[in-house]
């Protein structure tokens, strides 16, 4: 039998159980750089998947504790929810240029939410051919960027278009 190590696991593995929704916890913590929180709107903010499906795995998720989307109740949120996603397919796009994505929403634990309790949105970049033999023959799922070097690239990458907007305004 082969081995694969993944020294980084054992955090996850030997980490204090937070009883404290996870997404609250981020929300307030205000450490971005430590939550991989690399976009802040005014209702939501977006941060890298601690253990992503693919590269670039993200989820986007509100400031409030609510249950589902139907707890939305400010069109504000509705609108500023839309607009992260669509700020957050911007910086994927331009950092890591995939071919395509799959977005999803889980709602309740039956339907695979791993925090059943607290809405959010995965966005998961998807390239062709981006499955390779790894999963198949050893059930192994291969990440090809460390969440610190992707992050960085992303907050980068927000602060350039910031910049251009706000050159564009002013012309």
């Amino acid at each position: 039998m082969n081995t694969l190590y993944a020294p980084w696991r054992i955090e996850y593995i030997k980490r204090k159980k937070i009883k404290r929704c996870l997404f609250c916890r981020i929300a307030k913590d205000k450490k971005d750089k430590k939550n991989f929180v690399f976009l802040r709107s005014k209702y939501f903010f977006s941060m890298l998947n601690l253990y992503p499906y693919n590269t670039g795995h993200t989820m986007i998720s509100p400031y409030r504790h609510i249950k589902d989307s139907l707890s939305l109740k400010r069109f504000e949120e509705i609108i500023d929810l839309i607009f992260t996603l669509n700020r957050t397919l911007r910086l994927l796009n331009k950092t890591l240029k995939p071919e395509g994505y799959n977005i999803g929403i889980n709602l309740g634990e039956i339907s695979g939410a791993g925090i059943p309790d607290h809405f959010h949105i995965h966005v998961v970049p998807r390239w062709k051919a981006d499955t390779n033999f790894m999963p198949v023959i050893s059930d192994t799922k291969v990440i090809s960027q460390s969440l610190d070097s992707l992050y960085r690239d992303l907050v980068k990458c927000r602060s350039i278009l910031e910049r251009q907007k706000i050159g564009a305004k002013s012309r």
